[in-house]
């Protein structure tokens, strides 16, 4: 137990650690960079990765993958923006359609993987591009103005200077750090990453422990929806193309193994600490956009190579 402890506490270290070495560097690179002003617009910008972060965190601990993350978060946005412009609702109204929305599409998802032992990835790829579609359909392919009633979700308090969606993100990642860590459910999500057979063998139903961890990710992603619309004021039916590589790539930096049984949801909102540092600074340096794909995707590439590599030196240990 205490040796356990002590590896959590020494991976906690070194993340924080390279957080604090990108801070320095970009502090170095860019003379606007260390300024309150920088640091709060990053916290006001990370709950939308931070939410799609904590539901992909189960749904690879369990060994799936959520690849429409990103199509999710703009469906429930669409589904909300339609329900308060077009159909004259209250966010009150919009806000739990859209949520159920994406909640049944993540359902979905996992019984086909599930029920039918189909790869995640491949039911994902399909949900992917049958949310995208939906969100254009119901959009029309068009921006919609939303404005005022959803603003107060993703702008600043004043006198905090941080958004209600940073405090809920944040909520977020104690709660499903809690849920891993000291409930039934959650060690029944690693016991099943591990060898969900030996589980199965044991009298334990691991498909409905599987599923639901596909309808929590969709409900988060109804969350960054609503913070993403909240902050922008508009529905963007484009919005959130290729995040679902960031956030896999903040899972797995956190260390997250991509072949399951191994995660933490705090490490995973580490992880997205450091994406969004390492964005915030490349832009202040003026890196262009494409050179900035090309170093975010190098990182995402280091990152499953940490993950082989510590997947194979446990193998070795055992």
């Amino acid at each position: 137990m205490k040796s356990r402890f002590a590896q959590t506490l020494i991976q906690y270290a070194g993340l924080v650690a390279v957080l604090l070495l990108l801070v320095a560097v970009f502090s170095f690179g860019s003379k606007n960079f260390f300024q309150p002003a920088t640091f709060l617009s990053i916290a006001n910008q990370i709950p939308d990765l931070t939410f799609l972060a904590v539901g992909m965190t189960l749904v690879l601990i369990v060994g799936g993958i959520d690849l429409s993350v990103g199509s999710l978060l703009a469906l429930s946005s669409a589904v909300l923006g339609v329900l308060m412009t077009r159909e004259g609702g209250s966010i009150w109204v919009g806000l739990p359609v859209a949520l159920l929305a994406v909640v049944a599409c993540g359902i979905f998802s996992g019984c086909i993987s599930v029920g039918f032992g189909v790869p995640s990835f491949i039911v994902t790829l399909g949900m992917l591009e049958m949310a995208r579609g939906a969100t254009k359909v119901i959009t029309d392919s068009q921006s919609i103005y939303i404005g005022r009633e959803v603003e107060w979700f993703g702008q600043p308090l004043a006198g905090v200077w941080l958004s209600p969606a940073f405090f809920f993100a944040i909520s977020t990642v104690l709660l499903g750090q809690f849920l891993l860590q000291r409930t039934v459910f959650g060690r029944y999500l690693i016991a099943i990453g591990t060898n969900a057979d030996a589980v199965r063998m044991s009298g334990i139903r691991a498909a409905p422990y599987s599923i639901a961890v596909f309808g929590i990710s969709g409900f988060l992603c109804g969350l960054a929806g609503l913070s993403q619309t909240s902050r922008l004021s508009t529905v963007d039916p484009n919005a959130a193309i290729g995040i679902e590589l960031a956030a896999i790539a903040a899972c797995v930096i956190g260390g997250t193994s991509l072949m399951g049984g191994r995660g933490s949801v705090v490490s995973s909102f580490i992880g997205v600490l450091i994406i969004q540092v390492l964005q915030t600074g490349l832009a202040q340096m003026g890196v262009s956009d494409a050179n900035k794909q090309i170093i975010t995707g190098g990182v995402i590439v280091a990152a499953v190579l940490l993950d082989a590599v510590r997947s194979r030196w446990g193998r070795n240990r055992a």
